[in-house]
């Protein structure tokens, strides 16, 4: 199976600032991927490099088995919808699907139509006249509409009220549904991704610090507490991921790719914000670049 996305040692940077460093992914076709971590982690700036808006400065990235934005077959092939949900405010709705129609050789005229139905949209009010939800639903039916195998969405909820979001998420997934497209979705907000992603990638400080299918990445880690004792005195295999200390007792966060041994402590599962907040939290400590294999999907 061709890669939806495909990264090697993928670097870009921005003067002296880099904005993402030694990149290494694989992500398999047919996931709605989160793409998760602080600001300035470097989630805008792959997102752009996938649809071809930006150039790296080094390494290698593959979309669907091309180069971002090699030509018109390939753009075709794969949607963006930037953080700000662009659209035109002077063009009406109906405006917006005859331009995605002369631009997109994919598009689908009944598709849009009938999502404009669904949402409740007046063909011919102007986009600048839309609530902030609608604007971002009609960026998303213009993004869907030319088919795409591959739809990266920046941040789309960001700025809409937990309404619109859900609204906005609940008809994303039947557009997944509809067109059978794999899709990459940037957010802060774990709780909407864990609603509709079923793979994880985790961006701190520019690097790739967690990747997988989530239910895999998850069973991978457990929260153990026992008597106070240093991270080398836990069995080998299990990759220390936090620590915390009181003057008796010691909590860890590890990671094991098998099942976790006995021991003399109490050990817990880790959902999906607390496997997040944990990578973010203790990325300059305890993490090594691309925590063995986890970047690479199966």
């Amino acid at each position: 199976m061709t890669a939806i996305l495909e990264a090697h040692a993928l670097g870009m940077q921005y003067g002296r600032r880099r904005a993402l460093t030694d990149c290494t992914l694989n992500i398999p076709p047919g996931h709605v991927v989160g793409l998760v971590g602080p600001n300035g982690a470097g989630k805008s700036t792959l997102l752009k490099l996938a649809c071809g808006l930006l150039n790296p400065t080094s390494g290698s990235i593959t979309v669907l088995g091309e180069t971002p934005g090699s030509g018109r077959e390939q753009l075709a092939r794969v949607g963006f919808l930037a953080q700000d949900a662009p659209v035109y405010p002077h063009l009406s709705v109906a405006d917006h699907l005859r331009l995605g129609a002369h631009l997109n050789p994919r598009w689908d005229q009944d598709f849009a139509e009938r999502r404009v139905a669904q949402l409740g949209l007046d063909p011919t009010q102007k986009a600048g006249k839309l609530s902030g939800g609608q604007r971002a639903q009609l960026a998303l039916t213009v993004a869907a509409g030319k088919r795409p195998e591959l739809l990266l969405l920046d941040e789309p909820v960001a700025s809409l009220d937990p309404l619109a979001r859900r609204e906005f998420l609940k008809h994303l997934m039947e557009s997944v549904a509809d067109n059978d497209t794999s899709v990459v979705l940037s957010s802060h907000l774990i709780s909407d991704l864990e609603r509709v992603c079923d793979y994880l990638i985790v961006l701190v400080s520019s690097r790739v610090r967690l990747a997988g299918e989530v239910d895999e990445v998850t069973a991978a880690h457990h929260r153990i507490v026992c008597t106070r004792r240093e991270p080398d005195a836990l069995p080998a295999g299990l990759q220390v991921i936090s620590a915390e200390h009181t003057d008796r007792q010691s909590t860890f966060v590890v990671r094991s790719d098998t099942p976790l041994p006995v021991g003399d402590w109490a050990a817990e599962p880790l959902g999906m914000e607390d496997l997040v907040l944990t990578y973010m939290e203790n990325a300059d400590s305890s993490l090594r670049p691309a925590t063995r294999d986890a970047e690479v999907a199966r």
